[in-house]
């Protein structure tokens, strides 16, 4: 038996191996007492248990999880935390992924401030007192300037030393560092193999191979995480930078309205900085980190190997190598900032082309305007192909010198560098000075010039991405100027921090947003207007265009207000004074706060639809989660667009959650009804309507106001409608002449060409009004016939031709064969309504 089980063992060592185990197990159990068996059977029992129920739940959690993302994910909603976080779920292979978006607090954006507004004197962007921001003579380029713009938005990329970035970086040095290292392991291997190639030693040179092999697989893995570490930095550094943008361009101060109406800082369209701008930016700065410190680590450490290898005067001559070569690049490197910032603006003007056409196609299709917008878009492209090609021509010459110098000068120095310790044995180096034997002779040298070459070679390629590093640096100041420049504007106009620019004459322009005295209070219990003068504002520093002078109104709960006059005088100019889009330059603006149930709403000339689903344009600006935690359900939005005649449009679209291009589904009607939904839906104190039912029937337009009132809604219309009337207490005319305005309860100055009046609508003023209108009407019909023959004669005069003799050229022959074409034509239309008769 012991024979054969020897035998078995011998044949199958896993099952002997296996059965020596158990009884190992069966000797230490037989010494524990009955007690501890079963304390320990019953621990192990509970211990499965507990990790079966613990799976089960971490599953059904993860599966509510994901039930849950794609039901929000799918009616365009999310999950908002108690400090202000929203989570949201976007697509992830077949599931979803949640996502967290902490806000950007306001005591960062005041600490950022200084940086953007009130940069250092040293920095050469301001006086180092009066916050500007940085202007846009201050040529883009390897200075003072750019460092400050570029520490300014490390700031904001990496905000503290335990920050995710701050990892990536750490992560990305330490792969760095291990390619350093590499480097010089492959150089001695490499001379090691060609020595044991030479001296014949097959074993060494076979072992030499695997262990070349195994580097270099761990080679291939860190150049590969090497890549993998940049991008993730570049998407960290565009994930912080565009969270911030977005939290100043969309903040409860209309950043993104008055940065483009108010401001004029920004050249072209902000979405062509935050897009495309902002990603070259993080690719590039992302970048720097491998392609400026690891050739800078790389020089100290080959510099340091070669010195030991071939000397002092080998070192010496590398440093003023590199000095030449670093002076005569420098010396005949373009302009590579300032090119790429104009590259980028000429990217923009051509985007911007594009986008116009794609926002006004329908207009361009009506009035058949393809071709002209063709030659527009052909001679943006002309302008961005030129300055392009001139960018070309000026690489290929600089790339040709910048490749002769870096790699084969640079090569054939290298040669002469490592051919030294064999022409010049005394000045060998240190190691050559300390070897005795092997080094003296043939495979030593020959080692010695194989690992040399080697670190030539990776000091030659470190010396070349330090050199090309300067055209990168470049690069990077151009798109690290405009990134700066936006966020600098956006914190501007956040903080309103505009000051007076010197003029012609004393004081700051007048009406300018340097100029801007006015209060805009917020909470009050009606619409208030007391001295306030209506300005057009033009951009920054020009002053603007005054409207209307010292507008003086209040609307009351339940005095509801029709704004009317002709077009151009102020009338929506009013309701952005109120809102808070334009500024109120002077007196004092009193409004509730937004929306909300005491709150007001206005509804622009032009209705805004959404993304997302049918639902979301009901409910906008609120999302579902708003909605849910209000506690209000579809049955109330069904009862709505019942209110707003909108209730067959779920029925046909295909419910609350479906998703469309609704400004291309919905009709000019719908659209404006949807708005009106939308107010009802909210029921704020107050809402400004401007123009919103021009495209509704008048058998509708009733029930909507009337929908609107029986909600206590207090209604101020702007329209030109006299039907509006009766839904309205009192009619705020607009544009009237000063001598018209005398029996009027408004504003009357003798220096302006218009003026307003208020009026309660039914009183017999109201009445006279009217009357005085139609009679002025009846009047300048009256003289139609009259301006007819002044018109005629006018035209007769227009074709008379006269000689330097002061007598008239007879017409010319076609003229008179018109005329008698046209009296013929005359005569056979009178003869069919003779016929017709």
């Amino acid at each position: 038996m012991a024979a054969q089980s020897t035998l078995r063992e011998a044949q199958d060592p896993v099952r002997a191996l296996f059965s020596r185990y158990l009884d190992s197990i069966k000797t230490r159990l037989s010494g524990t007492s009955r007690a501890s068996r079963l304390a320990a059977t019953v621990f192990f029992t509970l211990l499965l248990l507990s990790g079966g129920y613990g799976g089960h739940r971490w599953w059904t959690k993860r599966r509510s999880e994901q039930e849950r993302g794609k039901m929000l994910m799918r009616r365009n909603s999310g999950l908002r935390g108690k400090d202000g976080s929203r989570t949201v779920y976007v697509p992830y292979r077949d599931t979803t992924a949640k996502v967290t978006i902490h806000p950007t607090k306001l005591t960062t954006f005041d600490a950022h401030r200084r940086l953007f507004l009130q940069p250092p004197r040293a920095a050469r962007l301001s006086d180092g007192q009066t916050p500007q921001v940085p202007p846009p003579q201050t040529k883009p380029g390897l200075n003072l300037a750019f460092l400050h713009q570029f520490l300014s938005l490390l700031s904001i990329m990496i905000p503290r030393w335990g920050s995710k970035e701050s990892g990536l970086l750490l992560s990305h040095g330490v792969f760095l560092m291990l390619r350093t290292y590499l480097s010089l392991v492959v150089a001695r291997l490499d001379g090691e193999i060609v020595r044991d190639l030479v001296a014949g030693n097959g074993k060494a040179f076979l072992w030499g191979i695997v262990k070349w092999l195994g580097i270099g697989s761990f080679s291939s893995y860190t150049n590969a995480m090497i890549k993998f570490l940049q991008r993730k930095v570049s998407i960290a550094f565009r994930t912080r930078l565009t969270r911030y943008i977005h939290d100043l361009y969309l903040s409860d101060n209309l950043t993104y309205y008055k940065l483009h109406n108010l401001d004029g800082g920004i050249e072209q369209g902000a979405d062509q900085f935050i897009t495309q701008d902002l990603t070259v930016f993080c690719e590039s700065a992302a970048s720097l980190y491998s392609s400026v410190g690891k050739p800078l680590v790389d020089l100290f450490v080959f510099n340091y190997q070669l010195y030991c290898s071939l000397g002092p005067l080998a070192l010496s001559s590398l440093l003023t190598n590199y000095f030449l070569t670093a002076t005569l690049l420098r010396r005949w490197s373009p302009p590579f900032g300032k090119l790429k910032a104009v590259e980028g603006r000429r990217e923009g003007e051509f985007r911007g082309l594009h986008s116009r056409l794609i926002a006004n196609a329908e207009e361009v299709a009506f009035y058949g305007g393809e071709h002209m917008e063709k030659l527009f878009l052909d001679q943006g492209f002309r302008e961005l192909k030129g300055w392009m090609e001139g960018i070309y021509s000026l690489k290929i010459r600089y790339n040709m010198l910048e490749d002769f110098v870096l790699k084969y000068s640079w090569s054939a120095f290298g040669y002469l560098v490592t051919s030294l310790p064999v022409f010049l044995p005394a000045w060998g180096g240190l190691a050559s000075s300390n070897s005795q034997g092997s080094a003296r002779g043939e495979r030593g040298r020959m080692q010695a010039f194989i690992t040399n070459k080697r670190l030539m070679l990776s000091l030659a390629d470190a010396g070349g991405r330090m050199m090309y590093s300067l055209k990168d640096l470049a690069e990077l100041a151009g798109s690290t100027s405009r990134v700066y420049t936006l966020i600098s504007t956006l914190h501007r106009v956040h903080a309103a921090a505009y000051y007076a620019l010197p003029r012609d004459g004393p004081g700051p322009e007048l009406y300018s947003l340097a100029d801007v005295q006015g209060t805009l209070h917020k909470g009050f219990d009606g619409v208030r207007l007391e001295d306030v003068p209506v300005v057009a504002p033009a951009l920054f520093p020009m002053g603007g265009d005054e409207l209307i002078s010292d507008l003086t109104i209040q609307v009351r709960p339940g005095e509801h207000l029709l704004i009317t006059g002709p077009n151009g005088v102020g009338k929506s100019a009013v309701a952005r004074v109120v809102a808070g889009l334009w500024p109120a330059y002077r007196g004092l603006v009193s409004r509730p706060r937004p929306v909300g149930t005491d709150g007001i709403m206005f509804l622009p000339q032009r209705p805004y639809l959404t993304t997302g689903t049918l639902r979301d344009q009901v409910i906008y600006p609120h999302t579902e989660i708003d909605m849910r935690d209000a506690g209000r359900s579809d049955a109330e939005l069904m009862e709505v667009l019942k209110a707003a005649h909108l209730e067959y449009v779920p029925g046909r679209e295909g419910g609350w959650d479906t998703r469309k291009e609704w400004k291309d589904v919905l009709s000019g009607g719908e659209k404006q009804r949807m708005a009106i939904a939308r107010l009802l839906w909210h029921e704020p104190r107050y809402a400004f309507i401007d123009e919103g039912t021009s495209a509704v029937s008048s058998d509708v337009e009733g029930p909507l106001y009337e929908a609107c009132k029986a909600r206590g809604i207090t209604v101020i219309t702007i329209s030109t409608r006299a039907s509006l009337k009766r839904y309205h207490d009192f009619t705020l005319t607009l544009g009237l002449p000063v001598e018209d305005s005398e029996e009027s309860t408004g504003f009357v100055d003798a220096a302006a060409a218009y003026t307003y009046s208020l009026q309660r609508i039914g009183t017999e003023s109201e009445k006279q009004s009217v009357e005085k209108e139609l009679a002025e009407l009846r009047e300048r019909i009256s003289h139609v016939e009259e301006w007819k023959r002044r018109r005629a004669q006018i035209d007769v005069d227009l074709k008379e031709v006269l000689t330097e003799g002061g007598d008239a050229l007879a017409p010319p022959p076609y003229e008179a064969e018109e005329k008698k074409l046209a009296e013929g034509s005359n005569e056979q239309e009178h003869q069919h309504a003779d016929a017709a008769v």
